[in-house]
Parts: structure tokens; C-alpha cells; sequence
């Protein structure tokens, strides 16, 4: 579909951490990220914003000659627009009009694979779109991914009962509780081996499924693409110290985030709060980073405390290799998961971190003929040294606390 993606700003308002032309090149590649035909973007500048139309009658009018020209089918607003704004648009421009909010639903509403992230998306598309009085309604039978928020196959015009959709929200939100039940017993479970349970977070494309594969060997999907992972994926990882971890990918964040995203994606965000250790992974080669920093800390402030989240953060600033003079000075860790570079030095960080809140040093003497048990301290714990004197060994090893108590258990036997 041929599409204009617009930013509309306020000229003298300087608040904002990002430049005008950052926002609109974002909404450009958020548009990208399911493959819609960006034929022109245009910066929108504003004295006031309009209730009507947003972006007043005059601006609308001189948009309406560029949609005529390019023939475009669809006007993507980079920014957030009431349902009479969205309609008095589209009976202006005569072609299809979505917001912010509707893009990034749709682009999720397209990349949920799960059973769990469908629901929470179909949910968070129900509630966005309840105080909406548009015509049509399609996502209930669509042939396409995503929301219907396009058009598209097999579209037609139908006024919509509200009551279906309040409906379909309660049966979504049972169908939700139900999963979450289950998700809770797993993870109950999981809590049961006790691996620390380290999670990436950081803005979306900050690289964090390429270190993720990096680091577990996996083969998630990762793509130069905005919001390429949506739902969390587990991996067990075995650091230098022979501590074993559990590595979870999760959904990216960005910059205005829908409040109905970040309420629906319960599974990621809770997979976040209950993590040993945060991984901020951070695109160091991205002219905003620091600004993206600040979105990520700012969701992530809502959900964990912050003293929580200054001890059990760590910093890793990725795609060093992208930057003309390598490696920043910096007291972060530097890395970039495409090359490999500084990954030994993220999994030492990892494991200094993580042994000392998950392991033991035991100093232990075993008869030399004793190679059983040796062998079991080998394959099971971190031997940092061993000496022989008069017929036994002189060992010191790190075990997790776990495998220490069996190795207190194991040696009550003999």
C-alpha cells in the first residue's frame, strides 16, 4: 500500500529529548516493519495543535494535493489522534488514516506468535480501537496479520455491535487468566532449580536477539527491524564459572509505548521483574541512545523499584563495531554481538555478578584414589586450585549453592 508517514510537532515546543526529524524517521521505519510502501515523509510543523483535525484545515488541504499526486492509500500519523481527528482526516484525504498507537498494533498484532501474545495483543487492539467509531471491523475474521487497522483482503464495511467487543475483551481477559495461571506454575517450577534468570531489555532494535543467539547459541529470529522479537524466549547458559543461567529475550521498548502494549505484555514485563539481573543492552551507534536510554528507564520504573534497578542493572552498550573509532571510554561494558567482540568480558561481569549472590567456595581434602569424586567436582563446580600433599588433594572449588548442598550430602554418605 502506498503510504505518507507524517510527524506533526509544535514549533516552539523544545521538551521533547528527540529532534522532530528523529521522530519522523523512526515513524518512517516503525511503517517499514510490516512492509508498507513509504512513498514520502514530511515533517509537520504546528503553532497549536487543532481539536478537529490535529494539524488544521490549511495544512490538511496542502498534505490532501501530495496524497492526490503520489497516490497514497495510507497516512500514517506519527503521533496520537482522537477518533473525530482520525475521521475528519480520512474524509479529507480520502484514504485511510492510523495513528501511532494503531501502527505499533498492528505491527505487533503481525509478529505474536505465541497463543499468549496473540491474546494480549487482540486485547490491547480491542480496547484501543472500543472508543473508536470507525466502520470497519475486519480482525475478527482477517485473512492478513495484524489488526485490520490498514484495510486490506476480505475488508468489508460493517457497523460493529459494541456489546461483541465488550464481550470478546471479557472472554480474552478469562482466556488470559487461565494462561497466566499456567505460566505462574512454570515458572514456579523453574524457581525450583535455582538459576539465576538474567533478562535483556533495551530499545527495540538494540540488537538484543543477536546477543541473545550470541550468548545461548540459539537461532532467534534477528532482523534489522523494529520489534522483531514480541515474545519472551528462555535459554539455559553456561558461564566460565560452570554457573548455569537462564537468559530471557524480550519484547523491545520505544518511545511512547501505547498504555495498552504495556499492560498487555504481562508475560515479557513479568519475566523483566522477576530477573536476578537486568541486561540494558543499548545501541551505542544509534544519534539518540541516550534518549532511548531514558524511555527504557522510564518503563522499567513503573514496573521494578529503583533501587532494584541501579544494583541489578548492568549496561551494555552494543554495535561497537558500527562506530568509527571502536570501543567508547566508558565504565559500561562495549560489545557487539555481531562480531563477538567484548562478549568474554560481559560473561565475566556476568559470572563475578552472579556467583557471588548464587555460589560457594568450599576448601576441601580428598584422598588421592578419591578420582570419582574429583571428577563430580569437575563437571559440577569451578575448581580454582588443586595441590597434592601426603596422599590427598588440596581443593578449592566454587559450586552453587545447590550442588554444595549435594556435595555436603554426598560426602555425609562416606
Amino acid at each position: 500500500m502506498k503510504t505518507l508517514v507524517i510527524h506533526p510537532y509544535l514549533k516552539n515546543d523544545h521538551s521533547g529529548r528527540r529532534s522532530p526529524q528523529a521522530r519522523l524517521d523512526e515513524g518512517v521505519r516503525l511503517t517499514h516493519a510490516i512492509s508498507l510502501d513509504v512513498r514520502m515523509a514530511q515533517l509537520v510543523p504546528l503553532t497549536l495543535y487543532r481539536p478537529a483535525t490535529l494539524i488544521g484545515q490549511g495544512k490538511a488541504d496542502e498534505l490532501k494535493i501530495i496524497i492526490d499526486q503520489q497516490e497514497i492509500g495510507l497516512v500514517v500519523v506519527d503521533g496520537s489522534l482522537s477518533p473525530v481527528q482520525q475521521r475528519n482526516l480520512e474524509k479529507v484525504w480520502e484514504c485511510k488514516v492510523i495513528d501511532r498507537t494503531a501502527l505499533i498494533l498492528e505491527i505487533f498484532g503481525a509478529r505474536a506468535r505465541t497463543y499468549e501474545g496473540k491474546l494480549q495483543v487482540e486485547l490491547a487492539a480491542l480496547e484501543y480501537q472500543k472508543s473508536r467509531l470507525v466502520r470497519s471491523w475486519t480482525h475478527l475474521e482477517r485473512q492478513r496479520g495484524g489488526f485490520g487497522f490498514l484495510g486490506g483482503p476480505g475488508e468489508s464495511q460493517i457497523e460493529i455491535d459494541r456489546r461483541l467487543i465488550r464481550d470478546r475483551i471479557a472472554r480474552i481477559k478469562r482466556e488470559l487468566e487461565s494462561v497466566t495461571r499456567t505460566r505462574e506454575l512454570h515458572r514456579k517450577t523453574r524457581r525450583e532449580v535455582p538459576y539465576p534468570i538474567v533478562a535483556l531489555v533495551g530499545y527495540t532494535n538494540a540488537g538484543k536477539s543477536t546477543l541473545f543467539n550470541r550468548l545461548t547459541g540459539a537461532k532467534v529470529k534477528a532482523m534489522d527491524k523494529l520489534f522483531a522479537t514480541l515474545d519472551p524466549t528462555l535459554r539455559n547458559v553456561k558461564l566460565p564459572s560452570g554457573l548455569h543461567i537462564i537468559l530471557s529475550d524480550t519484547v523491545g521498548f520505544i518511545s511512547d509505548l501505547p498504555h495498552e502494549l504495556v499492560a498487555a505484555f504481562r508475560a515479557t514485563l513479568e519475566e523483566v521483574v522477576e530477573a536476578d539481573l537486568l541486561l540494558h543492552v543499548r545501541d551505542a551507534s544509534h544519534p539518540d541512545t541516550g534518549a532511548q536510554k531514558a524511555d527504557v528507564l522510564g518503563v522499567l520504573s513503573g514496573l521494578i523499584p529503583e533501587e532494584k534497578l541501579s544494583e541489578y542493572m548492568v549496561e551494555v552498550l552494543n554495535k561497537i563495531d558500527q562506530l568509527p573509532d571502536g570501543a567508547p571510554d566508558t565504565n559500561v561494558i562495549a560489545v557487539s554481538a555481531l562480531t563477538g567482540a567484548g562478549i568474554a568480558h560481559l560473561l565475566a561481569t556476568l559470572d563475578a555478578r552472579l556467583s557471588a549472590l548464587f555460589m560457594t567456595t568450599l576448601s576441601l581434602k580428598l584422598p588421592a584414589e578419591e578420582g570419582e569424586k574429583l571428577a563430580w567436582l569437575y563437571r559440577h563446580g569451578s575448581v580454582i586450585s588443586q595441590e597434592e600433599e601426603e596422599g590427598s588433594l588440596q581443593i578449592r572449588v566454587r559450586l552453587t549453592h545447590e550442588n554444595a548442598a549435594r556435595w555436603a550430602k554426598m560426602a555425609r554418605k562416606h
